[in-house]
């Protein structure tokens, strides 16, 4: 049998297996037991649908391929360069220092005269917590329950300032809070309502020593992590040109970040939004983990910008940023509305990722009255 003999004849055999697999098909279709029809129907699909599907899928993809990749970077940016993450915590931050092929070293912790002057003044906004929402409820009597749990600890608390560890007229501004909230406390439990009255006059009597354990817990909290820097920056010698920090924030604590600002001192104005960065996150704590993460999303997509489209930092930016604002600036044309958009800022810019621009009002504790 000659080769276009055998093509030939094998051809024939395959489209008539086909042929008889279709029919065996149609006759399984036709032969559906009631239970299988109940759950099985016939589909035609929709190919717009697919076709959209295929494309989107890409998109998921690339995030399954970042994830791959994230670790990779992460240990290559690790592998060369000094990274220092400034968290947020309740004892005043918690600053790690991770060198190349060394573990990862964790600051001392900030002294806890710190810890204490915070708790003490969230003592005093703790107690607002309880009585404000029960200022127009004369009648409502659930809050005594709540209010005199709270004294019990309010007073273990003042018993304890003289054996705590507090310069002396640290303990007498903190005795004098702890003595505030609790003769507050016995003044609306004896009347047995929360008027505005009564809370104004209390909140203007802690007001000054609210303001001096805030000044204290600062200057501790502030002194403290620049010990730590001078140290660090010293170790570190010529590496630290080559250093990453990264500190968080939510948006209440964003404007004059501590630990932010500590880092600016030392990096300098250039560094500010290249070697420094500022991540807002949506809690106060995370992980360095999570961090760590970021900031490598961070580098690894500004080479990607570079790569791409000739700049490091456009990756730093809403990608379709600029072009978003040429869209907004078009359709409120057509609506006959004014444009409402900040001033375009060029890639890479220094500026602190904070508000900056100046104008009237109070700008610290300091300019209140």
């Amino acid at each position: 049998m000659t080769t276009f003999a055998k093509i030939l004849r094998e051809g024939c055999l395959v489209l008539s297996a086909t042929a008889m697999l279709g029919a065996v098909t149609a006759a399984r279709a036709d032969d559906l037991p009631p239970e299988l029809r109940t759950i099985i129907g016939t589909t035609t699909g929709n190919p717009t649908e697919t076709a959209d599907d295929n494309i989107l899928a890409l998109d998921r993809a690339m995030f399954d391929l970042y994830d791959t990749s994230l670790a990779k970077f992460r240990a290559n940016i690790l592998a060369h360069h000094p990274v220092i993450l400034g968290l947020f915590s309740g004892a005043g931050g918690r600053f790690i220092l991770y060198r190349p092929g060394q573990p990862p070293l964790d600051a001392p912790s900030v002294p806890v005269e710190y810890q204490l002057m915070k708790s003490v003044g969230h003592s005093t906004m703790a107690l607002s917590e309880i009585v404000m929402p029960y200022l127009d409820s004369p009648t409502d009597q659930s809050w005594r329950a709540s209010l005199l749990a709270f004294r019990s600890r309010m007073q273990s608390a003042l018993d304890s300032v003289a054996q705590s560890d507090m310069e002396e007229d640290w303990k007498a501004n903190n005795k004098a809070i702890l003595e505030n909230n609790i003769a507050f406390m016995d003044r609306v439990n004896t009347a047995g309502k929360i008027t505005l009255a009564d809370l104004q006059a209390f909140a203007k009597e802690q007001g000054p020593l609210l303001k001096l354990n805030i000044a204290w817990a600062a200057e501790t909290q502030v002194h403290h992590w620049m010990d730590v820097l001078d140290k660090w920056k010293k170790d570190l010698g010529s590496d630290w040109d080559q250093t990453y920090a990264v500190s968080n924030t939510i948006y209440v604590a964003r404007q004059n970040n501590v630990l932010f600002s500590v880092l600016a001192q030392y990096f300098g104005p250039d560094a500010v939004n290249d070697r420094l960065m500022m991540f807002e996150t949506t809690d106060f704590f995370t992980t360095p983990d999570a961090m760590l993460d970021l900031m490598t999303r961070v580098i690894a997509d500004r080479s990607v910008g570079q790569v791409f489209f000739g700049n490091y930092h456009l990756m730093d930016y809403e990608l379709m940023g600029g072009n978003g604002r040429k869209a907004i600036i078009a359709e409120t044309a057509k609506r006959g509305m004014k444009t409402f958009l900040p001033p375009a800022v060029p890639f890479g810019s220094h500026q602190w990722p904070t508000l900056i621009t100046p104008g009237p009002g109070a700008t610290s504790l300091d300019d209140l009255n």
